[in-house]
Formats: C-alpha cells, structure tokens, sequence
C-alpha cells in the first residue's frame, strides 16, 4: 500500500481534486494488476513496476485534454487491461464506459479491477468492435492498438452525431463526438493514409515527464 501511495504522488501531481474514493481505487491499481500480472501477461512485465506513469497518468492524458459531461458514453477500443478506460471510468464517475477486446483472458482482468474496486459505471465486451451493433457512443477511446485508418473506420459506425464533450478551454467550447486515441513516434504516414485530419496534442505539454516525450493525443471530430 505504501508503494501505491508513493505512485499517487505522480497523479496527484497533475489532478488535485480526487474524492478518497477515486484515490481509494487509484491506490488498488497497482496490487491488482501485480497480482494479474503473475498469472496473465496483461501487461508488459519491464512496465508493471512504472503502472501509474505509463498506464495510469498517460491514459489520463485524456481527461487533462478532454471533459466527459454526465451520462456520456464512451467505448475503449482493444482496451487490454483496461487502458486507458478504468482509469477514465475512475476519473469520470457519472459517465460511462464501455471495454471491448478480442483477448478474452484480458477482459477477465478488466472484469476482476472493476469488480475489486467497485466500479459500477463501466462495462466490458469480449469481441471485435467490428461486431458491435444497435449501440451507439459519444466519443472512441484508444490507445495505440492499431493505426489512426483502421480506428477511424471501426469507431465513426459506432458514434452519435450529437456533441457533449468539451475540451478544457477558458471558453469551454464543445466538441464534436469524435475519436480521441493516444499514440507515439512519428505520425505523419499514418495521419496521412487515415484520410483524417486530427488534431495533434503532446501529452508532454500536459505532464512534463521524460516519458510522455513523442506521446501525441489525436482527436478526429466526426
């Protein structure tokens, strides 16, 4: 536990306004995905010792960028473990969030976090996005699962056209439903072969960590 608690020192560094609650559930995190970890390869095993900076915080690069408004929804494409979703369900307590990948063992571990901590807004789905139908979300999470081209056409199906997210700007503007993915390296040919025009965001500009150097978010309003 006293481990956990030095790690929340990284995301409390950024965020200053967690309930005990949120922090309560943060501060789990890193027991439990240890644990996994010795049973499943959920995560890569030179990371699980640095969770809350490369799984936790840069999946909250987000919600540093982004506003989820209540009773939005929100689907987390190849979530993996569960990244960058449970983080976000645990930042956004009154929106909702939906898990899906194709690795059923990684979905058993989003279902035994989410159950460990009680996370009542977030539900999960073992398949291809591709096969989802009759449901309908605000905004597409994900983090570096595929290129921007394959992302784009498995999310925009999957969008609302009605916007109510907003970006955090002095003038709170609202943002078109969209998809928001984090990605790294150089960009440029898969920027251009998606046939989008994101916007392009350093999660560096957000947390000044050495980490999150070539760390880009994107946003691709639909």
């Amino acid at each position: 536990m006293e481990k956990a608690k030095n790690h929340l020192e990284l995301i409390t560094k950024y965020f200053s306004d967690f309930t005990p609650r949120q922090l309560a559930q943060l501060s789990a995190l890193d027991e439990l995905y240890s644990d996994w970890n010795n049973k499943i390869n959920v995560i890569s095993r030179k990371d699980i010792d640095s969770l809350y900076e490369k799984h936790v915080l840069h999946s909250l690069s987000i919600a540093a960028a982004f506003e989820f408004l209540p009773g939005m929804e929100i689907i987390d494409i190849g979530t993996g473990g569960g990244f960058p979703g449970i983080p976000l369900a645990i930042f956004y307590p009154e929106a909702r969030f939906h898990l899906v990948d194709s690795i059923g063992k990684k979905i058993k571990v989003v279902e035994a976090v989410r159950n460990a901590i009680g996370l009542t807004n977030l539900s999960m789905q073992h398949g291809r996005v591709e096969e989802i139908r009759n449901r309908k979300f605000d905004v597409a999470v994900s983090r570096a699962v595929a290129p921007l081209k394959d992302l784009w056409a498995w999310s925009k199906p999957l969008l609302r056209k009605s916007s109510r997210s907003r970006e955090h700007t002095p003038q709170e503007e609202p943002l078109a439903n969209g998809l928001i993915c984090l990605k790294g390296g150089d960009l440029a040919a898969e920027i251009a072969e998606s046939g989008c025009r994101p916007r392009v965001m350093e999660v560096y500009e957000l947390f000044a960590e050495e980490y999150f150097r070539e760390k880009y978010l994107l946003y691709t309003p639909l």
